[in-house]
């Protein structure tokens, strides 16, 4: 890195910081349960609903939109297509993708809505303690549906999020999404067609292989793009983040819905990122099982009746925050060459070029750091951080006094933390203990982690088991503040790693442990040297580290903080250090059972899956055939 290169660099990250300064004004939130609480359930499910549309076009019914797509010149083409390949008449090809579209169409019924509407009210009254959604965001997002088709990209951490979606729009009475759902909810028997009636369309899992699907998938969604008819509302890491930490972005529906504009038949498509933050996730333990291997129970409608116990629990506050339209025009500008879309009719499918599929890579991580950026944090999160690493148990007062640290830390790192005004620290952490009290104990002066109480006498395995759920229960709360210190800790990492206190030598270190982390985390491809920037300039505002000429070195007080930040990242150094002798030997697993090594993260699925994953792309292990 050149000096030139390197401070402009520094100027870059301090201006992206100081957009995200935690002194600089936030939007409001409004609780919008407390309206609920004080007036009739059935009035509001009953008021009259009139949402603004794009460019004020008349809603378009089920039965007409699928028409569109039927006869569309794309599908056509297709269709002819597959019919000189397998042989089949044209007219059965054509059935057929009348029978796909059948399957997968919404059938969006006001009369359904309202008896969600109902509902939800009844069931978010009794769950939560606070339903918050950030004002501006509603009328920046009213706004932009009037000028231009809206993708609404939420995070997706619960089953509850797409429910709640819809619930503030019908609230703040914005036009209602059609949502991209998987087919398991199609097998909810009642459920699912009622999930249909509220503006859910149904797809496969995996499609690649079947060229008319994806026609009939891709023209369905463009069709309700072009015309603005509804908001399209679809998760961009594709499935539920068991950890809480964000996903790899995926490209598929991404790709198509920024199609339209890249052919001239729109002139512009709104991006909306959507953050959701729980205090308490309603599946956590369920999602710690199944990271240890536990089958994912089946959608059911017998399963959601079963699991109505959890509505005499509290599951504390959510935050919904809906962030800044992002334009893909604006984006696209300088990046991508539209005019060579000219040079071919638009209804024959392409395979996006690869500066097409370079920006829609970019854009994708791009939306996800904004979700990242607008999670609003609990306490919790900071405590759990800090237990997380102490797993023998902290004294109160001590886990008191660090969460206070940890809390000034966080928010000179620009993190969006939710901390009670006026409430006496004292308070704060002992409701956060007792709303998480299924996580975590005091007992006497001392807090530690639960572990279930077995009925009986248990294996070696089932303590083991246990006592893994409690721990990967408390690291999906952990995880949510990753964002925040990942990069500072990253470099506190290389700086204890590399062989001298050089800027290259800790760079090169950093550069290493970006590039095995990129699975595990949102790291935006070609940020290497930005990110290290950044990290650079973090712990140095926070006086831990000092920069002389090219060297960077740990201050006087520099120490909490930086060995803080190592033992965040210790258990995925220790995941991914594990797997390559378990590849060889159950050596590294037998450590585990006879209590060698205290990483109990390395038996989640998830971080092995993305530990195999980095050593792939690294050339350290190879797959083999057999």
């Amino acid at each position: 890195m050149s000096t030139v290169c390197a401070s402009c660099l520094n100027i870059l990250v301090f201006v992206t910081l100081q957009q995200r300064d935690p002194m600089l004004k936030r939007d409001c939130f409004e609780d919008i349960l407390e309206e609920r609480r004080n007036s009739s359930d059935l009035k509001y499910a009953l008021r009259c609903y009139a949402p603004v549309l794009y460019k004020g076009v008349t809603p378009c019914k089920a039965n007409m939109l699928k028409n569109i797509v039927l006869q569309s010149d794309q599908l056509h083409y297709v269709i002819n297509q597959v019919s000189q390949e397998s042989g089949e008449a044209p007219d059965i090809i054509q059935e057929e993708a009348s029978v796909i579209l059948e399957e997968m169409a919404h059938r969006l019924q006001i009369s359904t809505v309202r008896c969600f509407a109902f509902a939800l009210s009844k069931a978010f009254k009794t769950l939560f303690q606070h339903v918050c959604v950030n004002e501006e965001g509603i009328q920046r997002l009213q706004q932009a549906i009037q000028e231009h088709p809206v993708v609404l990209l939420p995070s997706h951490r619960s089953y509850m999020d797409f429910l709640l979606m819809s619930y503030i729009l019908y609230t703040y009475d914005l036009a209602l999404p059609v949502i991209a759902a998987g087919m398991d909810f199609m097998g909810m028997k009642f459920v699912g067609e009622m999930l249909r009636m509220s503006g859910a369309f149904f797809i496969r899992r995996s499609f690649g292989g079947d060229k008319l699907y994806w026609a009939v998938f891709s023209e369905y969604v463009k069709t309700m793009l072009r015309n603005g008819f509804a908001p399209i509302e679809f998760f961009l890491e594709g499935t539920r983040s068991r950890t809480c930490k964000s996903l790899t972005p995926k490209l598929g529906l991404l790709n198509i819905v920024i199609e339209p504009f890249f052919k001239g038949e729109v002139f512009d498509v709104n991006l909306v990122p959507v953050s959701i933050s729980y205090e308490r996730i309603l599946e956590e333990s369920l999602y710690a099982r199944e990271l240890l291997g536990v089958p994912k129970p089946k959608e059911s409608t017998s399963g959601l009746l079963k699991a109505r116990r959890i509505l005499s629990e509290d599951y504390g506050s959510i935050h919904v925050y809906f962030g800044q339209p992002v334009s893909v025009r604006s984006l696209a500008q300088g990046k991508v060459n539209r005019s060579t879309y000219n040079l071919f009719p638009r209804h024959i499918p392409r395979k996006p070029m690869e500066e097409t599929q370079s920006f829609v890579n970019d854009t994708a991580y791009r939306i996800v750091r904004l979700q990242e950026d607008n999670m609003v944090l609990k306490p919790w999160v900071l405590m759990a951080s800090l237990l997380l690493q102490n797993l023998e148990g902290l004294e109160l007062s001590v886990l008191t006094e660090q969460t206070v640290w940890l809390r000034g830390l966080a928010l000179s790192y620009a993190a969006f933390l939710d901390w009670p005004d006026q409430a006496p620290t004292a308070k704060v952490v002992s409701s956060s203990l007792a709303l998480h009290r299924g996580l975590a104990c005091v007992s006497g002066d001392r807090v530690s982690l639960v572990v279930g109480e077995p009925l009986g006498p248990v294996t070696p395995e089932e303590a083991l088991f246990n006592r893994a759920v409690s721990v990967l229960s408390c690291a999906s709360y952990r995880n949510q503040v990753l964002h925040v210190f990942l990069r500072p800790a990253m470099l506190a990492v290389a700086m204890h790693t590399a062989a001298s206190s050089k800027k290259n030598e800790v760079y090169n270190c950093f550069s290493f442990l970006w590039d095995m982390f990129s699975n595990d985390f949102i790291l935006c491809p070609g940020d290497t040297v930005q990110d290290f920037e950044e990290a650079c300039y973090l712990l140095v505002k926070t006086g831990a580290v000092q920069m002389p000429q090219q060297d960077i070195v740990m201050t006087d007080i520099g120490q909490p903080t930086l060995s803080f930040f190592n033992g965040l990242l210790e258990p995925f150094l220790q995941g991914y250090q594990m797997l390559l002798p378990t590849l060889r030997s159950e050596h590294s697993v037998l450590c585990v059972f006879t209590g060698n090594l205290r990483c109990y993260e390395v038996l989640s699925s998830d971080m092995q899956k993305n530990a195999l994953a980095a050593l792939l792309r690294m050339d350290a292990v190879r797959k083999v055939k057999v």
